[in-house]
């Protein structure tokens, strides 16, 4: 979203009553639905696409609002029928691919706002605009998230070998940007991390063979140009596999990680904690561990940290759960707010049914459930003790943490 369309939507919703704004929102629409003039009739499969024609700044901003989801209900087109808290887009088609902008500006605003909500079948052909439009501000992001729509698995629109592609070209094209451009340089420091590890995995679709020292060479530069905490994850992970001396710089970062609040970093420490491999074992901690994971974890990757926090939650009696309380409340205070520096998707109605998350128990049948997207309280927990859990204290002893080595990530 332009500056403009920020400050004209921050404007109108600063300046206005929620009534006067409604009305105007109201108002607005009804004039923005005359200027959306249908290029075909409706077929039985899908709705006619739209073509925008021309917006005013006013229009646009409140059109902005929308997409951003501030103003759901208001919509006098959807009102009616718009999901509690949910979103309705402007375009709703299954075919929305026969479409056209008025320029790459608006097209990316359409598409950006469309993929804030998981509405990847609007969001596609937006993106796909400004690329084709080869508009120099724009299409890099453009690439980049029609990269993260054909990479999600999770949906009816996944594409491997497409978004392997369009995260190689901007790997070719921007591995050399400036770090300190923090309006671009995090899509590269992402786009680089996720053709390391194309290439660690191989993709079969397009013959690509595994190839872990080229990936390590990609999530180096990703961790330690960039500073890119996906990055840092990987190459932590394949160190841990290796020496001695590798292994322990995997682990020190590993569990710098997982203190910064990075959910898959503390999900394989959590399970390291409760196996005691590596790590001397502490199935408090590990509980405790594994429950900020599944708190700030993506929709992405929810299923494999369930996994983990399923295996320590059945293995572990009611005073194991309790005692891990004092760390978590210890915790949520004093490790590092989540950071997200790309945005990612809601979940939206495109996603796979076959792929919802689970319904889990224990094999005494003891249910997990989650809400909201952290596990539901235990009856058994109480307020953390005074002086009770000072931190992440024995999971790594001092005498295994080294001095990052060349190569590796940095603070």
């Amino acid at each position: 979203m332009s500056t403009q369309l920020k400050s004209e939507a921050g404007g109108a919703a600063g300046h206005m009553a929620k009534p006067a704004l409604m009305g105007a929102v109201t108002s607005v629409m009804a004039d923005m639905k005359s200027l959306l003039k249908p290029r075909a009739a409706p077929s039985k499969s899908a709705h006619a696409a739209l073509v925008y024609r021309s917006l005013s700044p006013k229009q646009a901003a409140v059109a902005a609002m929308v997409f951003a989801g501030g103003l759901v209900g208001a919509d006098p087109w959807h009102a009616s029928n718009a999901p509690s808290g949910g979103f309705r887009p402007l375009i709703a088609s299954a075919d929305a691919r026969d479409v056209s902008f008025a320029n790459p500006r608006v097209a990316f605003d359409q598409g950006l706002g469309a993929y804030r909500n998981g509405y990847y079948e609007i969001a596609i052909p937006a993106f796909e605009f400004v690329v084709a439009r080869n508009d120099p501000n724009l299409r890099m992001f453009a690439e980049f998230y029609l990269a993260r729509i054909f990479s999600d698995s999770t949906t009816v629109h996944t594409d491997h070998a497409k978004a392997y592609m369009l995260y190689q070209r901007i790997a070719d094209e921007h591995a050399d940007m400036d770090p300190d451009d923090m309006s671009r340089a995090p899509f590269v420091g992402k786009a680089l991390t996720s053709v390391a590890i194309y290439v660690k995995n191989g993709l079969p679709e397009i013959a690509l063979k595994p190839d872990v020292e080229r990936a390590v060479e990609y999530l180096r530069h990703a961790a330690t140009m960039f500073n890119e905490m996906d990055a840092q994850f990987e190459l932590s992970k394949i160190q841990i596999g290796g020496e001695e001396l590798e292994r322990r710089t995997g682990l020190h970062f590993l569990q710098k990680l997982a203190r910064e609040s990075h959910p898959g970093a503390q999900a394989v420490f959590a399970d390291l904690l409760y196996r005691g491999k590596y790590v001397k074992q502490d199935k408090a901690q590990a509980f405790a561990m594994i429950q900020m994971a599944v708190e700030n974890a993506a929709s992405s990757d929810r299923i494999w940290i369930e996994d983990i926090y399923q295996n320590i939650f059945c293995g572990s009696p009611n005073d194991v759960r309790v005692q891990s309380q004092g760390y978590v409340a210890n915790w949520r205070r004093s490790f590092a707010r989540p950071r997200a520096l790309v945005e990612a998707p809601a979940v939206g109605p495109q996603r796979r049914a076959d792929l919802a998350t689970p319904s889990r128990a224990c094999s005494n049948g003891e249910a997990l459930e989650f809400n909201a997207g952290q596990p539901t309280p235990l009856a058994s927990q109480q307020p953390a003790a005074p002086g009770m859990a000072q931190g992440l204290t024995h999971g790594i002893s001092s005498s295994l943490v080294p001095a990052a080595g060349p190569g590796s990530p940095k603070n």
